[in-house]
């Protein structure tokens, strides 16, 4: 998932974690909630495909990680400067893609 010059794609999951951690730091249970509500419900992440992700995300250094000492120890995960220039590169990647679809008529046009 290494960000090169070229935009390249990144995982359908890795996008999702990103843009849940674009409004600020969350933990892991509360990634896969935001994602689900923001899929309506399209995409679930199990635990093994969320926690593979988010380690490969900290790995990259897109996310950075966090830990909460309250009741319970709890790993919260923030994104990254890194990791929201992914998110761009990818946001802008998939909205070149729409606009292609839409000139071929696969798509209604926006409004």
């Amino acid at each position: 998932m290494k960000l090169h010059d070229e935009p390249q794609a990144i995982t359908p999951a890795a996008f999702h974690i990103l843009l849940a951690l674009a409004d600020g730091e969350q933990h892991g249970y509360a990634i896969a909630k935001v994602i689900e509500r923001e899929t309506g419900g399209a995409m679930l992440l199990g635990p093994a495909t969320l926690y593979r992700t988010i380690k490969q995300l900290l790995a990259d250094g897109w996310i950075t990680e966090t830990t909460a000492w309250g009741e319970e120890r709890r790993r919260s995960y923030r994104l990254a400067p890194a990791g929201r220039r992914a998110a761009r590169c990818e946001a802008a990647r998939l909205d070149t893609i729409v606009r292609l679809a839409r000139e071929r008529r696969l798509l209604p046009a926006p409004g």
